[in-house]
């Protein structure tokens, strides 16, 4: 198995898109599963649609269903934190993308994004773990 991390930093925007850098480890590989891992308690992936609004979307989504406010029994951090810590029941922490002759074998419009809406750490780190097949 190869692997590598990758370092995100999400103080600009809480929906990165990470397909280029996932894209860049799965070359050359061969087929396999590649594996998205972020090791975080506050942070998840997702596939979707980037650059349409989507992102957006998400955010509000988001903030509907996890409202940044002081309702939650894990209270430290900035207001609403404990919402991040809910994060990812809803955006699981990890994925995994089939790879065919060192390509990603995402649909058209498919993008890999860390979803972290946390605002006490933007600096993140995600790791890719290749499993030949």
């Amino acid at each position: 198995m190869r692997t590598t991390e990758v370092a995100v930093d999400t103080s600009r925007a809480h929906v990165v898109d990470l397909t280029d850098a996932v894209d860049e480890f799965a070359h050359g590989q061969g087929d396999g599963l590649l594996s998205v891992f972020a090791p975080h308690a506050t942070a998840g992936l997702a596939l979707m649609e980037t650059a349409s609004g989507s992102e957006e979307d998400l955010e509000e989504l988001l903030e509907r269903l996890l409202p940044r406010d002081d309702r939650y029994r894990h209270r430290h951090g900035s207001r609403g934190h404990g919402a991040d810590h809910l994060l990812p029941v809803l955006v699981s922490p990890s994925l995994v993308v089939p790879v065919a002759g060192g390509r990603l074998l995402l649909g058209t419009w498919q993008r890999v994004v860390l979803v972290d809406p946390n605002l006490d750490n933007p600096q993140r780190r995600v790791r890719l773990s290749f499993l030949p097949g």
